[in-house]
């Protein structure tokens, strides 16, 4: 078995109580959602999705615990175009950061060239937005909507959510927010900061299955918000229309149950290992990897340069090499994987300085050990001097 480092892409491995739910669902449970004649596997379907709805939102801080509130998707990406394509119109105004995923940038240039007004706002050479540069943009022109996230999925770089969030409370303009990095790493509470959306993914940090992810909605945001999927949802079948109540409303078709399955586990995992012990150590790892890196030589990191401010994700050019060369025999030579290229933000490579031959990415997780850390310094050192 070779040494995983692309925890920034997906968790890996997952906790085994996660196969163990999915299977079990699969080959024990598998009822659709409110589609049967409430038998006890019906029954235990919906059950396990309600449970889940009320474990996430009790998890990120959802507007009283509503379980209402929290609608299950494929992943992030599909939350943001949910929210965005949703809830902005033209001549609307949107703000965001230089520091974005692909999974936000794309679906603003869609609706922008449609009539929404998009700005990109700047950060710094680490990836960090100043709340100052935010309070000013806000104050300049009639804004509708920001959408940020939390944490750059390229460098590590983890934004001062509670000072943008209250940038935003003071100008009562909306805030969404992309948590896909964060989302079971750093504790989040929607209602405190007042977000009117919380996007997160389950593959993550949440140490869930791939194919699930979902929207933790402040309540009158959901309201405002229309919907563009529609059809069955096992509910309100004497309507030709799509119904507005919610978690309805958002959730046409038949969802991910193996996934909802596998993610209730990874929460239930999560509370028993600790969200702080998670971030305890996995700051631990990325501090021990990061003082590697930077004892290479023609090492250029990007992001910052110590674990302040910062998730253990790791971006590093060296001097004449090409990163996906580099990637290629570490996992050849060493059967370490890592991501070259430009991790889907070609915006926050602009930013850093590394557009456009992107960075190779190096990223530690909870089940990794300090001896792949060690291991994977090493491997670069012989790789560097060959």
């Amino acid at each position: 078995m070779g040494i995983y480092m692309n925890n920034g892409a997906t968790t890996w491995p997952k906790p085994e109580c996660v196969a163990r739910a999915m299977a079990d669902f699969l080959t024990g449970r598998g009822a659709n959602l409110a589609r049967g004649s409430a038998s006890e596997r019906d029954m235990g379907t919906l059950d396990l999705v309600f449970t889940c709805r009320e474990r996430l939102a009790s998890f990120f801080g959802g507007w009283e615990d509503d379980p209402r509130y929290v609608n299950f998707t494929a992943n992030v990406t599909e939350s943001l175009n949910v929210v965005f394509k949703g809830y902005l119109k033209p001549g609307m105004k949107v703000l965001t950061s230089s520091m974005e995923h692909n999974a936000v940038i794309r679906p603003l240039r869609r609706l922008e060239a449609g009539g929404v007004s998009v700005e990109v706002l700047p950060c710094d050479g680490e990836g960090f937005l100043h709340p100052s540069t935010l309070a000013k943009a806000l104050k300049e022109s009639d804004v509708s909507l920001v959408a940020l996230s939390h944490c750059s999925n390229v460098c590590g770089t983890v934004q001062d959510l509670e000072a943008l969030a209250a940038v935003c409370r003071e100008a009562a303009v909306p805030l969404v927010a992309d948590c896909a990095q964060t989302a079971g790493i750093l504790p989040l509470d929607a209602e405190k900061l007042g977000l009117a959306a919380l996007c997160f993914t389950g593959h993550k940090g949440l140490f869930g299955p791939q194919g699930i992810g979902g929207i933790l909605w402040k309540p009158d945001f959901a309201e405002k918000t229309a919907w563009f999927v529609e059809g069955g949802t096992g509910s309100y079948s004497h309507l030709e229309l799509q119904p507005d109540t919610m978690p309805d409303k958002f959730e046409a078709g038949t969802p991910n149950l193996p996934g909802i399955a596998g993610l209730l586990a990874a929460l239930d995992w999560i509370e028993e290992t600790g969200i702080e012990n998670i971030r305890r150590r996995e700051e631990s790892l990325g501090a021990l990897l990061l003082e590697g890196l930077l004892s290479l030589p023609g090492v250029q990191l990007s992001g910052r340069k110590s674990m302040d401010g910062r998730l253990p994700v790791f971006a590093v050019n060296f001097e004449g090499r090409d990163n996906g060369i580099l990637a290629a025999r570490l996992s050849d030579e060493w059967g370490i994987e890592t991501r070259p290229g430009l991790h889907c933000a070609p915006l926050a490579h602009k930013t850093l300085g590394t557009f456009p031959g992107g960075a190779l990415r190096l990223s530690p997780g909870w089940f990794t050990t300090v001896d792949e850390v060690r291991k994977t310094v090493d491997a670069l050192k012989a790789v560097l001097a060959s």
